[in-house]
């Protein structure tokens, strides 16, 4: 692998992972229309490396709340052992681990699903339909009523609600956070919130993805020699990861989060259109 593909594939990964333009439908069309299969087949751990890069950057920019969620994890553990009941709500940072516990549920159905799902990135017209579909999410995410829940109000059943539309963005070209943030708008959610919370979802769901796939790519092997080239791609995908997260959170203030829509809708529909020339699919 060159520098150059390790660049490239870091910046798709960081920019696509968490702005609402689905990665995993932007790299199936990239590996359908420029032949980067072989990428993926014979640089496995490097696609795993990518995951944590981005890993990294929601780290960075939710630190404090990952180590509030940490401490109170441990707190809330030592109550339940200690059977202690004082009556008191629970702190915000200790039912957000709750709340993200509730949503990551919904995810051990799909792996179930996997070798399904797995046959769709090789797709482009699901996929460019599917982007097509995140298009209209997004477009009317911005048009719903502005919600008030937090981490102090939000139930369980929205939660689970949440958890749902990310096991369903698990089909490829349906983002990951933009169908878990506009179901989170959906269900009242504040719009900050519901950025955060769709964010913090990310790590044990990504975490367990790569968990799961960490035994294939090290059975497809490692060369060390290309350690230099996959730092390289890691580093991209965790800077543009942080500044992709920075974007995201400004413009769903401002509620400007539909602007996203059109891009999908052009991708989507250009691909689509691109699918039928190269692959014949209405001949």
């Amino acid at each position: 692998m060159s520098y150059l593909m390790s660049i490239l594939m870091g910046l798709i990964q960081g920019v696509a992972e968490f702005l609402p333009i689905s990665s995993s439908g932007h790299l199936a069309l990239f590996q359908a229309f420029f032949g980067m299969e072989d990428v993926e087949a014979n640089h496995m751990f490097f696609t795993v490396l990518l995951h944590f890069g981005t890993l990294i950057s929601v780290c960075v920019v939710y630190w404090r709340d990952i180590l509030d969620m940490i401490r109170e994890f441990f707190l809330g553990i030592a109550a339940l052992c200690g059977r202690r009941d004082t009556g008191v709500t629970p702190p915000p940072a200790r039912r957000l681990v709750l709340l993200i516990i509730v949503a990551t549920l919904p995810l051990f159905v799909m792996v179930f699903l996997n070798d399904a799902i797995s046959t769709l990135f090789a797709n482009p017209i699901l996929v460019s339909c599917a982007l097509m579909a995140t298009g209209f999410v997004l477009y009317f995410s911005d048009r719903m009523a502005k919600g008030h829940k937090t981490a102090k109000n939000a139930t369980v059943v929205d939660a689970l609600i949440v958890g749902c539309g990310q096991a369903l963005a698990v089909i490829p070209g349906l983002s990951r956070s933009g169908t878990t943030i506009s179901v989170g708008m959906m269900r009242g959610f504040d719009r900050a919130f519901a950025v955060r919370f769709s964010f913090l979802m990310s790590l044990p769901a990504v975490l367990g993805a790569n968990i799961l796939e960490i035994k294939d790519a090290v059975a497809a092997g490692f060369p060390m020699e290309e350690l230099p080239v996959y730092l390289v791609g890691v580093a991209v995908s965790a800077v543009v990861g942080y500044f992709a997260i920075r974007l995201v959170k400004s413009l769903s203030d401002k509620g400007k989060f539909g602007k996203f829509a059109y891009y999908c809708w052009a991708v989507g529909l250009g691909s689509l259109i691109a699918g039928i020339v190269k692959f014949g699919i209405l001949a």
